[in-house]
């Protein structure tokens, strides 16, 4: 059993279903302790993270990941306990094999085989990590930042294992996230008698022409790097389920997954725009999620570009789409980030599961990162 499959292992025995850390991050600490990192414990509310850093000048080189995983869901429906790593044919079977804990293992073997060959490297590799990252994402990465900037530490570059990949390991390097922006519509009628409509008012007659015009409003074009800004209705619900009443108000929720060609300010104001030119009355809550990132073609995305075609012998391609990631927390002070990491057809699935293989060779490109910026 090589080194990367067997704490890969370790890491899904534990039940670290967001947001407790069961143990996880104490497996990691041991390894990091034993190759010279200092550990920096840090516990915000209910959730566990840790900073770990080995080397005391610049540039920073972070790690960052997750050792929280969704619920396991229906176990029954699993071909193995989702908690008792198994191996069947070529791939090993476990809730968080492919998100993210093969991910933080290879980062962990990458390091002590980098740190073997490199014992007085330059600069600083540093390991963030959270267990807060499926959950509500409050007393995790965005903490720990604040507990960085609070003592002038500014991270140069950042690489997430999240599950990037989408056919093979290595075809895909996330350089750049969208925006998330969430509203809550909630419009203002009068309940009465479908017989007598002259004596109601009906919400749904009054948002449904307004959401046909925010479903054809063209946001932005989008640029080289990202998509079109995209507005989707998520939820629609009034009334109390039966044909002879006009319901009294509706709700209505939605979400722009927006590119940096606008901004959440502009989004928003064109919302109310187009909701007050139908005269509706209405309230509108807010969430944003996060802004849109990018790191453009620089010294990180080269070296990761060049690791996996020396590891994989193919040329990844850059993308900035799927959801958010913690990675937004990062990027907001100026820091080079990527995601790099397992091939995400079975996350958050029944039988999730990774390639042995991808666990090696993951941890090879990772310390061939290392060593393009470090060495």
């Amino acid at each position: 059993m090589n080194k990367t499959l067997e704490l890969a292992k370790s890491l899904i025995s534990q039940a670290s279903v967001t947001p407790d850390d069961n143990g996880c991050q104490s497996i990691m600490i041991e390894r990091l302790k034993k190759i010279g990192f200092e550990i920096h414990p840090l516990k915000f509310g209910d959730v566990d993270n840790f900073w770990a850093t080995r080397g005391n000048s610049g540039p920073i080189f972070a790690f960052a990941g997750h050792t929280d995983v969704v619920p396991a869901g229906n176990e029954d429906a699993w071909n193995t306990s989702p908690f008792e790593p198994t191996i069947k044919g070529d791939y090993l079977y476990g809730r968080g094999a492919a998100d993210m804990k093969g991910g933080l293992a290879s980062m962990v073997t990458a390091t002590e085989n980098f740190v073997q060959d490199n014992p007085d490297h330059n600069g600083t590799i540093a390991f963030l990590i959270t267990s807060d990252e499926e959950g509500v994402a409050i007393d995790g990465t965005v903490k720990v930042m604040d507990y960085l900037n609070e003592n002038d530490t500014q991270i140069d570059y950042c690489l997430l294992g999240e599950p990037s990949s989408t056919s093979v390991t290595g075809d895909i390097i996330k350089n750049g996230r969208r925006g998330s922006l969430n509203g809550v519509i909630n419009v203002n009628g009068q309940q009465g008698h479908v017989a007598y409509p002259h004596l109601a008012k009906n919400p749904i007659h009054f948002i449904a022409p307004a959401l046909n015009d925010l479903c054809l409003q063209e946001w932005d074009s989008g640029n080289e790097y990202f998509p079109a800004t995209s507005f989707q209705i998520s939820n629609f619900h009034s009334g109390g389920g039966v044909t002879n009443v006009v319901p009294g108000e509706a709700k209505v929720m939605f979400n722009f997954r927006y590119s940096t060609e606008t901004t959440k300010e502009e989004l928003m104001a064109k919302v109310h725009e187009i909701l007050d030119n139908h005269k509706i009355d209405y309230t509108l809550d807010w969430h944003h999620s996060g802004d849109p990132f990018l790191t453009p073609v620089g010294d990180l995305v080269s070296a990761c570009v060049s690791a996996i075609e020396e590891t994989k012998d193919i040329t990844p391609e850059l993308s900035t789409s799927g959801g958010t990631s913690d990675g937004r927390f990062i990027a907001q002070e100026g820091t080079q980030v990527v995601e790099l990491g397992p091939v995400n057809a079975t996350i958050h699935q029944i039988n999730e599961s990774i390639l042995v293989k991808d666990l090696e060779d993951l941890s090879s490109i990772y310390s061939k990162v290392l060593t393009k910026i470090l060495v």
